[in-house]
Protein backbone atom coordinates (compact mmCIF):
# COMPACT_ATOMS: atom_id res chain seq x y z
CA UNK A 1 0.00 0.00 0.00
CA UNK A 2 3.14 2.65 0.62
CA UNK A 3 4.35 1.61 -3.17
CA UNK A 4 0.97 2.51 -4.16
CA UNK A 5 0.95 5.93 -2.03
CA UNK A 6 4.41 6.55 -4.20
CA UNK A 7 2.98 6.08 -7.30
CA UNK A 8 0.12 8.36 -6.71
CA UNK A 9 2.82 11.21 -5.99
CA UNK A 10 4.68 10.54 -9.14
CA UNK A 11 1.49 10.36 -11.14
CA UNK A 12 0.46 13.68 -9.91
CA UNK A 13 4.03 15.19 -10.43
CA UNK A 14 4.69 14.27 -14.19
CA UNK A 15 3.16 16.44 -16.68
CA UNK A 16 2.89 14.95 -20.07
CA UNK A 17 -0.65 13.03 -19.57
CA UNK A 18 -3.08 14.59 -17.47
CA UNK A 19 -4.67 11.05 -15.95
CA UNK A 20 -8.63 10.41 -16.42
CA UNK A 21 -11.13 8.89 -13.87
CA UNK A 22 -10.07 6.08 -15.58
CA UNK A 23 -6.60 5.93 -14.88
CA UNK A 24 -6.46 7.04 -11.36
CA UNK A 25 -8.81 4.00 -10.54
CA UNK A 26 -6.95 1.35 -12.41
CA UNK A 27 -3.73 2.54 -11.45
CA UNK A 28 -4.32 3.96 -7.61
CA UNK A 29 -8.04 2.97 -6.41
CA UNK A 30 -8.09 -0.13 -7.59
CA UNK A 31 -5.15 -1.64 -6.49
CA UNK A 32 -4.87 -0.09 -3.36
CA UNK A 33 -8.15 -1.65 -2.29
CA UNK A 34 -6.68 -4.92 -3.81
CA UNK A 35 -3.47 -4.57 -1.20
CA UNK A 36 -6.24 -3.26 1.33
CA UNK A 37 -8.12 -6.73 1.06
CA UNK A 38 -5.04 -8.88 1.11
CA UNK A 39 -3.42 -6.74 3.93
CA UNK A 40 -7.32 -7.72 6.09
CA UNK A 41 -7.02 -11.45 5.30
CA UNK A 42 -3.70 -11.41 7.42
CA UNK A 43 -5.62 -10.30 10.27
CA UNK A 44 -8.09 -12.45 9.02
CA UNK A 45 -6.57 -15.89 8.98
CA UNK A 46 -6.32 -17.39 12.39
CA UNK A 47 -9.58 -16.67 13.33
CA UNK A 48 -11.51 -16.75 10.01
CA UNK A 49 -9.42 -19.07 7.52
CA UNK A 50 -11.83 -20.15 5.42
CA UNK A 51 -12.77 -15.81 4.98
CA UNK A 52 -8.96 -15.41 4.77
CA UNK A 53 -9.13 -17.25 2.15
CA UNK A 54 -11.65 -15.41 -0.24
CA UNK A 55 -10.56 -12.51 0.49
CA UNK A 56 -6.26 -13.48 -0.73
CA UNK A 57 -8.79 -15.13 -4.33
CA UNK A 58 -10.68 -11.86 -4.31
CA UNK A 59 -7.55 -9.51 -4.25
CA UNK A 60 -5.59 -12.10 -6.58
CA UNK A 61 -8.21 -11.77 -8.99
CA UNK A 62 -8.87 -8.19 -8.46
CA UNK A 63 -4.98 -7.47 -9.46
CA UNK A 64 -5.39 -10.01 -12.63
CA UNK A 65 -8.09 -7.81 -13.64
CA UNK A 66 -6.63 -4.64 -13.18
CA UNK A 67 -3.21 -6.38 -14.93
CA UNK A 68 -5.23 -7.38 -18.20
CA UNK A 69 -6.34 -3.82 -18.68
CA UNK A 70 -3.78 -2.05 -17.90
CA UNK A 71 -1.83 -3.95 -20.46
CA UNK A 72 -4.62 -3.43 -22.92
CA UNK A 73 -4.79 -0.05 -22.55
CA UNK A 74 -1.17 0.53 -22.80
CA UNK A 75 -0.98 -1.60 -25.89
CA UNK A 76 -3.67 0.63 -27.68
CA UNK A 77 -2.69 3.24 -26.39
CA UNK A 78 0.46 2.88 -28.19
CA UNK A 79 -0.81 1.57 -31.26
CA UNK A 80 -3.09 4.82 -31.98
CA UNK A 81 0.07 7.13 -31.08
CA UNK A 82 1.73 5.69 -33.12
CA UNK A 83 -0.30 5.32 -35.74
CA UNK A 84 -0.96 9.10 -35.78
CA UNK A 85 3.04 10.06 -35.22
CA UNK A 86 3.85 7.96 -38.07
CA UNK A 87 1.79 10.16 -40.47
Amino acid sequence: MLYECVIIRRVRKQNVYKPVVEDWAFHALLPFAAYATLAGSVWLFVPHTATAMFGVAAAALLLLFIGIHNAWDAVTYHIFVGKNEGN
